[in-house]
């Protein structure tokens, strides 16, 4: 979904007085003792959008990435939002060495609608980009590993989005392609050092 997060109040509140069962009831029983919202939920969320005001839940919309671990402890208070769709994640693989991993999310949200022609024109894009440059019996995740995930959003004509980066880069380096350098490659190097002296 795209939209926010619907919230019932009045089922926030049954949850917090133990009216309901979190987690649909997976977590019940002596041991785990009273539902406290703070500990399971609140202090939970991967991006800290949500708080408390007093006895009312608060949800910041434009930082949560709908992980959705708030919905499926309390399923009767929170529900996804109205305008829906889907995400498409490209280059899941399960090498022998590495184990199973998950495709990469290329699309964080699209209409699912008839005829689905926005869809078929990723999936056709990223096809043919397989196509053209994977090896012999290579499939789409290992060429994504081989040529990186840049290539792919080039192949594909999907311009970068926040959700696209998996954790920020652990080196500080930047690589420009010719056109987005000023002057080009052929630049005099001596009159670059006048003005970057060491």
């Amino acid at each position: 979904w795209k939209d926010d997060i619907k919230i019932d109040p009045e089922a926030v509140r049954g949850y917090m007085a133990d009216e309901f069962q979190s987690n649909g009831g997976a977590h019940s029983g002596p041991d785990w003792g009273h539902f406290d919202i703070e500990k399971e939920v609140i202090d939970l969320c991967p991006t800290d959008c949500m708080w408390m005001e007093g006895k009312t839940l608060k949800i910041d919309n434009k930082e949560c990435t709908r992980c959705m671990h708030c919905i499926n402890v309390m399923p009767r208070a929170l529900h996804i939002g109205d305008d829906r769709g889907a995400s498409i994640l490209a280059g899941a693989k399960a090498p022998i060495l590495d184990g199973a991993q998950m495709g990469s999310l290329l699309v964080p949200f699209i209409k699912v609608e008839e005829p689905y022609d926005e869809i078929k024109e990723v999936i056709q894009s990223f096809w043919d980009w397989g196509m053209e440059e994977g090896k012999n019996r290579e499939r789409l995740g290992e060429l994504i590993k081989r040529q990186g995930f840049q290539r792919l959003l080039e192949a594909t004509g999907i311009d970068p989005v926040p959700q696209h980066v998996q954790e920020p880069r652990h080196n500080p380096y930047i690589f420009w392609k010719e056109d987005e350098v000023e002057g080009g490659w052929d630049r005099d190097i001596n009159e670059y050092r006048k003005h970057h002296q060491r």
